[in-house]
């Protein structure tokens, strides 16, 4: 949505509450005249009977306000009703006053008598989709899909083993060590036995030496034991660790290259793609070294323990291992319904730490509404669902685990009534008897174990195919394509030629519909109209964040397509209505983005141009003060000046501005406007704004209605349209609504 319509949005969420307190921090920056003339008229009505907090730089917000505060420094400067403060000559408040005063006379004068117009625009709602853009997207939808059929990831162990390459040496170890350990299980039930039969000896003498020796062999058998052990787990533990450290790095490298589409999608959240790093690699961990340690102590006694057991009683052991394959299908049959639950908890997972993520992130809406209840409310209702799957799964894994349980024991009574019966006919010694009884019983341990962990490993297995979907997947917007044209500097000329676009997350809405607009180089094109005609639109294309269904983008005559991504956005900067700063010093986000080699004292230049410098050298710690989780320590208008002071240190062929002075008061938007347009002299830079201050000094203006275009033109030449042009009806409802705050003044 544009910003416009999420500013309604938030504003209908806190009128439906009827609050008794109403908090409105720059609630109508990013609206237009007309829009924020009918908002402030309900917000009014809102306020009637209510305590009403508003932060706003436009005085057509605060005028009414029975209290009015000017805050400077850090304190109240001055307080009172607009009546009072208006009355001392020499206050803040009235020298802001005669500021929007110049201002506003400023832009009469340069318009000529405009009384009424008789242009209306369309209706704020977006068309359906074309039929010929229904088909374009049901085209690339199956596309998608069979694409995907296709390249569908196959969990594959091998695989695996190759990004565990470089630590074969770890690998070869923990191998052999796994073997070992394996051959400990066979020993150990092969001397029980033998030490039980040590007390059936008729000499006591005996008993006491035989007993003594087997108790020296179970120390040493622990001990082993435990060195090889430690040696195992140490090996597979650093194979893990470097292959979570590559997967990781590889996921994160390759997220970072997608399109913008691939994120919009809601399995493809901040949350989702957190949990995928966070727990998905470590699952993969889990399943080579685990997997690989389970498979070679498995095979080790499995291979041993049948060996001896057919050396010391060959018709016994015989029996034991038949009974053996029924032990494993049991095994088998819980391991897939203990994976088959792990889908289902992975995915009520999933959901869950979305809605977790969104929540934390959002922690101020969610406070400020009161709104904690509610969220652990979807947060159960998120996770209603595949628990009752969960529970019904259960009662399948609790049957199955309870079929292998009666069968083992099953398969114990068997083993010791045929040994008995071949102690009694005189075919084997009761110590062979029990020699093969306990190393082929220990043998059914090693399986059971591994049967345990089929847990982990249905885990890892998923975990597998969401690695290998990221890492498998290819990105329809390639920003390091090899063939791409890699230019030095960019003249600057934009050009949409007959573009057709939908954005991929509302399929269903047209943006355009066969659009085409010429920005000349080195020129300033302000676009302007109500909010969700495309305005932001446009500049997401320039910046190709998106492709157009149809039609092309130009820049200096080449289509965007054949650009090298990463190169071309070096020439081209953008400062968005909601600048993102990331949780570094001042200094660090002026220079992010920039070139390597930039010094302290460009980065000053910047700022001073921008406007910042002055409230950053007021700060406790200066250019090195952090800015915060996505700069929440800065005010909204500290950030904008930011990001501005950022977008002037890179230099760009093309200046991208959305709304990016809408949360300045006027004193800081005309220093920074005037410092923009010195700066961007002989540079194209394209301006969304409703602000006519910040607009009717371009080259070209271009007014947009649904995503068409309804006038371009100079500002001049397109008032001299009169009252049937759409730009002439801009102006009115904007001059109309200052007129009104001046009256008001």
């Amino acid at each position: 949505m544009s910003g416009g319509q999420k500013q309604r949005i938030a504003i209908a969420r806190a009128v439906i509450r009827a609050p008794r307190v109403l908090l409105l921090d720059e609630a109508t920056s990013a609206l237009d005249s007309e829009s924020e003339r009918i908002v402030q008229e309900a917000l009014d009505k809102a306020a009637v009977g209510r305590t009403t907090i508003v932060v706003a730089h436009r005085l057509s917000t605060i005028h009414n306000a029975d209290k009015i505060a000017v805050i400077q420094n850090g304190h109240v400067a001055e307080s009172g009703s607009h009546e009072e403060l208006s009355q001392d000559h020499n206050g803040i408040y009235t020298s802001l006053l005669r500021f929007a005063e110049i201002t506003t006379s400023k832009e009469k004068a340069s318009f000529p008598s405009i009384h009424t117009s008789n242009y209306t625009f369309s209706s704020l709602k977006s068309p359906t989709t074309s039929s010929s853009a229904e088909q374009i997207i049901e085209t690339i939808s199956q596309d998608d899909k069979e694409k995907a059929k296709q390249n569908a990831p196959i969990p594959s162990f091998s695989r695996l083993l190759l990004l565990n390459l470089p630590e074969w040496k770890q690998a070869i170890l923990g191998c052999l060590s796994a073997a070992l350990v394996g051959a400990v299980q066979p020993c150990f039930g092969h001397s029980m036995g033998s030490m039980i039969s040590v007390y059936f000896l008729p000499n006591h003498n005996e008993i006491k030496t035989e007993t003594k020796i087997y108790a020296f062999f179970f120390l040493g058998l622990a001990v082993f034991s435990l060195l090889i052990n430690i040696i195992q787990h140490y090996n597979f533990a650093a194979m893990g660790e470097y292959l979570t450290k590559r997967i990781r790095e590889s996921m994160l490298s390759k997220i970072l290259t997608f399109e913008v589409e691939w994120f919009d999608q809601d399995d493809n959240s901040t949350g989702a793609i957190c949990s995928r790093l966070a727990k998905d690699a470590n699952s993969v961990r889990t399943l080579v070294g685990d997997r690989m340690a389970l498979l070679v102590q498995t095979v080790s006694a499995v291979t041993i323990s049948c060996t001896l057991g057919l050396v010391i009683a060959l018709r016994l052991a015989v029996v034991m291992i038949a009974a053996q394959p029924i032990v494993i299908a049991c095994i088998y049959g819980r391991r897939m319904l203990l994976k088959s639950m792990s889908k289902k908890s992975i995915k009520a997972q999933n959901e869950s730490s979305k809605l977790a993520a969104e929540a934390v992130s959002n922690i101020r809406t969610v406070t400020a509404f009161s709104s904690q209840a509610l969220i652990l409310k979807m947060f159960g209702q998120a996770q209603e669902g595949p628990r009752r799957e969960s529970n019904r799964q259960s009662w399948f894994a609790g049957i199955g685990l309870g079929t292998c349980r009666i069968i083992l024991s099953t398969s114990w009574t068997l083993s010791f009534w045929y040994g008995g019966k071949l102690v009694c006919d005189g075919l084997i010694s009761s110590k062979a008897l029990f020699e093969t009884f306990l190393v082929l019983i220990t043998t059914g341990r090693v399986i059971a174990d591994a049967g345990a962990m089929t847990t982990d490993l249905g885990k890892g297995a998923d975990a597998v195919s969401s690695v290998f979907a990221v890492l498998d997947r290819s990105t329809r917007i390639e920003p390091e394509d090899p063939k791409g044209f890699k230019p030095d500097k960019l003249s600057g000329s934009v050009e949409f030629c007959d573009v057709h676009f939908v954005y991929p997350s509302r399929p269903d809405v047209t943006i355009f519909d066969g659009l085409t607009l010429s920005i000349d180089e080195g020129k300033s094109t302000a676009l302007v109209g109500p909010s969700g005609s495309g305005k932001s639109t446009i500049i997401a294309l320039i910046e190709r964040f998106y492709d157009p269904l149809q039609g092309s983008v130009m820049i200096d005559g080449r289509d965007l397509k054949s650009y090298h991504l990463r190169c071309l956005r070096k020439h081209i900067a953008l400062v968005s209505q909601e600048p993102t700063l990331f949780a570094r010093t001042i200094k660090e986000n002026i220079a992010y983005g920039g070139p390597e080699n930039i010094n302290e004292s460009e980065i000053l230049e910047a700022a001073r141009a921008a406007n910042a410098h002055d409230f950053i050298t007021q700060l406790k710690d200066g250019y090195n003060t952090w800015c915060g989780d996505r700069g929440l320590q800065l005010s909204g208008g500290q950030k904008q000046r930011i990001a501005i002071a950022r977008a002037i240190l890179k230099n760009p062929s093309v200046l991208l501005l959305d709304e990016a002075t809408s949360a300045l008061d006027g004193q800081a938007e005309r220093a920074v406007q005037e410092a923009l347009e010195h700066l961007m002299v002989g540079r194209t830079m394209v301006v969304v704004a409703h602000r006519l201050s910040t607009i009717k000094n371009c080259d070209q203006i271009v007014v947009m209605d649904k995503g068409k275009v309804v006038e371009k033109g100079t500002h001049a030449s397109l008032l001299d349209k009169g009252s049937l042009g759409a730009y002439y009806t801009f102006v009115t409802l904007q001059l109309r609504h200052n007129t009104v705050e001046d009256q008001r003044s």
